[in-house]
């Protein structure tokens, strides 16, 4: 699974609890993008979430 490489983020891993109580196991994936970033003037492909390119913390190139 694709991690953010500007702040880590990733997948999350938990448990479906039904009406009656039930646990199965759930997997939330994040929103990772694979984009090409701006990086010490040069472009580099990078896998980055929406949160980060949103708050521009990464240059798109």
């Amino acid at each position: 699974m694709a991690k953010c490489e500007i702040c880590g983020k990733g997948a999350h891993f938990g448990n479906n609890v039904s009406h009656s109580h039930r646990r199965s196991n759930h997997m939330w994936k994040s929103n990772i993008k694979h984009v090409t970033a701006k990086i010490n003037g040069a472009n580099k492909k990078i896998y980055v979430c929406t949160q980060c390119l949103k708050s521009g913390k990464v240059e798109r190139g």
